[in-house]
């Protein structure tokens, strides 16, 4: 189904801490499906939010440390360049299945203006018209972006 919807893979996490078989076959799924640009399908492996900004401030301090980086630069912005998927766009809508209603330090960086839906419904069952209830709700809600 990848290959025949055209479906780019994507890792994003500290895949430095997998076993090189792990590795090895996130490349081989990235690398393989790189040429695609329908969808992406996203997965995050040895992920953390927390840990996923400490890198990219890490990032951004070892710029600077070395010259590379003007303190004026650094900025929201420049942040997030350096997350593990920076060229997707921050989520409109967050799902939280299985009746728990914390983010659960997942994407803590990106998810600040993000939507949120809460369900009872644990994942496995997660159907259709789950899918539907929650966009429904996202619909129906105005969007502030923090005002």
């Amino acid at each position: 189904r990848i290959h025949s919807k055209e479906v780019r893979v994507r890792v994003a996490g500290r895949t430095e801490d997998l076993p090189g078989r792990v590795n090895r076959a996130i490349e081989n799924a990235q690398d393989r499906t790189s040429q695609y640009s329908k969808f992406t399908f996203t997965v995050c492996l040895a992920y953390g939010g927390r840990e996923e900004i400490v890198d990219a401030v890490k990032s951004v301090a070892t710029d600077y440390a070395s010259g590379t980086l003007d303190i004026n630069s650094i900025n929201s912005s420049e942040i997030t360049k350096r997350m593990y998927a920076s060229e997707l766009p921050d989520p409109d809508l967050v799902i939280r299945t299985s009746g728990e209603e914390r983010i659960s330090n997942f994407l803590l960086w990106q998810i600040a203006y993000s939507e949120l839906h809460f369900t009872d419904v644990f994942w496995p069952s997660f159907s259709k018209s789950d899918l539907y209830e929650a966009i429904e709700s996202y619909q129906n809600r105005r969007r502030r972006y923090g005002e």
